[in-house]
């Protein structure tokens, strides 16, 4: 059970039969050494958890207005297994904690989720097995509680020990002003990790860099949800010390992704509490797509129950097809269509968004 730590500071004072209110004192930092205890700071626009998932060892966090240290950290995992914790401030919503206002979950094709930006500034002991690194979490639905399964982006600042991230290098990526090698493993969700080659203390960085790059390889999908933005520590030994002297999640007003290469058009028949729907993926770009991938989000409870022409599955109200092998090229200005079978109650109103492999399209 993950409790919230709140302090409250309030004192009075009969004086001459009329009550005096004392003026509190500046705020303490709140110390919490339960193994999944969650303190508020900034009124509540982030979270500070002690988050010990991976080991029973003491850990304690000292919280401060922009962040948190590490006082205490008796872990000894071993290196070649799963880290002993994941101390860190977070924006947005972790099984079913959410921050105030942050606007979490946002879809991944939207240009709110294109404008986000995020800063971190650590810093760190000489001793211990760790890393120091982002987690933000997608998942096909806009998840506020439990476990997500789209996609786990991780941003290595900096590590020490003999330690790795899950699954194997696949490649490098310049993002934010860096250099960083690429792994690439799955373990129910995809983990996509991009590890530094030369270590920072800073990162300041649109949350749509590091995205686009997954989806462009083909590890993530531009109709699931970001639930929460992470910034951290993953010690395997000890770990005191560690620190995250400022965090802070901003948004801007970039626009959402170029929909120029691609255009679909969907086209609803609906009855009661059923529907199909004639769907037409055009290729508006100048070069060929061999294979092709279009996602999308129902607006409301619709779900598909036959499908011709695509391979289709459903995880809750995102839909993902698949081309078959007759139709599965799309030349420069050709198209290719497909259909589904569905349900329904309320209204049955059309997807606002598609991608095809990764990339907005035009509607229409």
């Amino acid at each position: 059970m993950r409790r919230l730590v709140r302090a409250i500071l309030f004192v009075s004072v009969l004086v001459g039969g009329m009550t005096a209110v004392v003026a509190p004192q500046p705020a303490q930092a709140v110390v919490t050494c339960e193994k999944y205890g969650t303190v508020a700071i900034q009124g509540g626009r982030y979270n500070v958890q002690n988050n010990v998932w991976g080991a029973d060892t003491a850990q304690c966090v000292d919280t401060t207005t922009s962040g948190f240290r590490i006082t205490q950290a008796n872990h000894n995992n071993p290196t070649n297994g799963a880290p002993a914790a994941y101390p860190s401030v977070y924006f947005g919503c972790h099984y079913g904690n959410c921050t105030s206002g942050s606007g979490l979950p946002v879809q991944a094709s939207s240009g709110t989720f294109a404008g986000l930006r995020s800063s971190v500034a650590m810093s760190y002991p000489s001793s211990g097995t760790w890393n120091a690194s982002y987690d933000l979490w997608f998942d096909p639905t806009p998840r506020t509680d439990g476990q997500n399964t789209g996609a786990e982006i991780m941003i290595w600042l900096n590590r020490q020990g003999s330690i790795q991230p899950i699954g194997s290098r696949v490649g490098s990526a310049t993002l934010a002003g860096a250099t960083w090698d690429v792994w690439f493993g799955n373990i129910g969700w995809n983990v996509v990790s991009y590890v530094r080659t030369s270590p920072a203390t800073s990162l300041d960085f649109t949350v749509n860099d590091f995205y686009s790059d997954a989806v462009n390889r083909g590890h993530a999908q531009r109709n699931w949800y970001l639930t929460s933005i992470q910034a951290g520590f993953e010690p395997w030994i000890g770990g005191a010390g560690l620190a995250v002297d400022n965090f802070s999640v901003t948004a801007g007003s970039t626009p959402p992704p170029p929909t120029g290469s691609c255009r679909v058009t969907y086209t609803p028949n609906s009855w009661q509490n059923g529907f199909t729907a004639d769907i037409t993926v055009t290729n508006t770009s100048a070069n060929q797509v061999g294979g092709w991938t279009l996602g999308w989000t129902f607006p409301g409870d619709q779900r598909i129950t036959n499908a011709w022409n695509a391979d289709i599955t459903q995880n809750g109200s995102a839909v993902t097809a698949r081309s078959v092998t007759h139709n599965a090229v799309i030349p420069p200005g050709g198209s290719q269509s497909f259909g589904v079978q569905g349900t329904y109650s309320g209204t049955n109103t059309a997807p606002g968004g598609f991608t095809l492999n990764g990339t907005d399209c035009a509607v229409g």
